[in-house]
């Protein structure tokens, strides 16, 4: 199976890829289906059935918004975010959807928008069930999986282990693991980029696909500037307020000095991640990177090459996004990128490997070297639990995206500072992290029930 650097990359909405933009997707993928077998006008209801993470966190998540949406037809990479309080009062106060814009059911939510917080599915903490209703039963019913990163995975492919969103085009340098990748690079003399580059290319022109990612950068960039420019209270009700502004502001003052000291990056580098996270927690546009709850490790490591490094160029970002793209593929095939699997090691942790292997690769750094950073990054996130209080992507998300962050510069400085030769490899963490994600307790894994969330005070 071949997955696209524009999988790993998406642009989607807030606070959660799971959970707000694979449900989202996962309830579009229903309606849709309705309309290909032509039962779309004979719909008179749906029950939507939430499972496991899902019903537990679902609220905090956005997840009951993004699957009436979702039916709506929207999806997250074009709906405007601003437009969403609009549009979800206008289902609720008239008990209404209007399927894919064009068929209008009676929908009531508290009878048809179910969470089983004491269920699970078989083959994934984040489950749904879709069942759509005619006048003599029911039409269709559908199980949908959103396994991280936006992926949505149907009951028949999770039970076979496979994914529609992971596309079955052979590719010429194929690699489920480090070691195939390296070998790949000393027996095409290519570097990382390189490689994935020639994946790439079996779907899109190089200059379409060099075109996709300064796009991604640049929307980064936005959310960064809008993260910067945004005061106030997040939406949730922890009452947690924006720190990124009054940071950047500070921030902004001083820049004119000639001399920076030497903590000013890390503060430039916390800056860029928390403006991400809480554009985030408030339902902002994001880059899945690889996921929403992690998406502000790569754009702080990418602004932190762009702003802080000597003779950062174009190209230099190219491989970076190529280059993290190879260490995410290895961790969606080794492992998982769903907290709900993995707890946070799985999101900040992964990020944190990519961002510090794309970091090295835009500094000029040996596959070898790279390999190296992308295994510093996650043995020192190996353990890492999700435990958001209150079921929001905010406390220790929005911080956790910082320490990620500082320590994907730090993986990357050490590995260029040494011949790429290190005990510990890269394919021995992600065995270690996929082990270590099994054995953690589900209160862990992005349900709430463990951690942070069990012991501080909700209000």
């Amino acid at each position: 199976m071949a997955i696209s650097i524009f999988n790993l990359f998406s642009i989607g909405i807030g606070p959660s890829s799971s959970h707000t933009v694979g449900p989202m997707r996962a309830s579009l993928r229903f309606s849709q289906k309705l309309q290909e077998l032509d039962l779309l006008k004979e719909v008179k209801s749906i029950r939507v059935e939430l499972f496991g993470s899902l019903a537990l966190t679902g609220k905090g998540h956005g997840t009951d918004k993004a699957i009436l949406l979702g039916l709506g037809g929207e999806t997250p990479q074009d709906i405007d975010p601003n437009s969403i309080p609009e549009k979800l009062e206008k289902i609720r106060s008239s008990k209404e959807l209007i399927l894919l814009k064009e068929h209008k059911i009676a929908f009531n939510e508290s009878r048809e928008l179910i969470f089983h917080k004491d269920k699970l599915l078989p083959y994934h903490p984040n489950g749904m069930r879709f069942t759509a209703f005619g006048m003599d039963g029911i039409l269709l019913e559908k199980v949908y999986y959103s396994v991280g990163g936006g992926f949505v995975v149907e009951h028949d492919e999770a039970k076979q282990n496979e994914s529609l969103d992971q596309n079955k085009t052979k590719i010429p340098y194929p690699f489920k693991t480090a070691e195939e990748l390296l070998k790949h690079c000393q027996k095409a003399q290519k570097s990382i980029a390189e490689i994935v580059l020639e994946n790439e290319k079996v779907w899109r022109s190089e200059e379409e696909i060099r075109e996709g990612i300064l796009h991604i950068w640049e929307v980064m960039q936005l959310c960064v500037k809008r993260g910067c420019e945004q005061g106030g209270i997040l939406p949730g009700g922890l009452n947690l307020r924006r720190r990124a502004k009054n940071l950047y502001d500070k921030l902004s003052k001083d820049a004119p000095k000639k001399e920076m000291a030497p903590s000013t990056f890390l503060e430039w580098v916390s800056l860029w991640a928390l403006a991400v996270n809480e554009e985030n927690a408030a339902g902002g546009r994001v880059v899945t990177a690889p996921t929403n709850g992690a998406a502000g490790g790569i754009p702080a490591v990418l602004h932190y090459y762009a702003k802080l490094t000597e003779n950062p160029t174009e190209d230099g970002l190219i491989d970076f996004f190529l280059t993290a793209t190879a260490i995410g593929i290895l961790y969606k095939e080794g492992a998982s990128i769903s907290a709900a699997e993995m707890g946070c090691m799985g999101e900040v942790g992964v990020a944190c490997s990519m961002a510090a292997a794309g970091l090295t690769a835009a500094l000029k750094g040996t596959p070898l070297q790279i390999e190296n950073a992308a295994e510093i990054g996650m043995e020192h996130n190996l353990g890492l639990t999700c435990d958001p209080v209150m079921g929001l992507v905010q406390i220790p998300c929005i911080e956790r995206n910082t320490m990620g962050a500082i320590k994907a510069i730090n993986a990357a400085i050490l590995a260029l500072n040494g011949d790429g030769l290190h005990r510990v490899s890269l394919d021995q963490v992600i065995n270690t992290m996929r082990q270590t994600g099994r054995d953690m307790q589900s209160i862990y894994k992005e349900t709430s029930l463990g951690g942070l969330a069990a012991n501080v005070p909700e209000c």
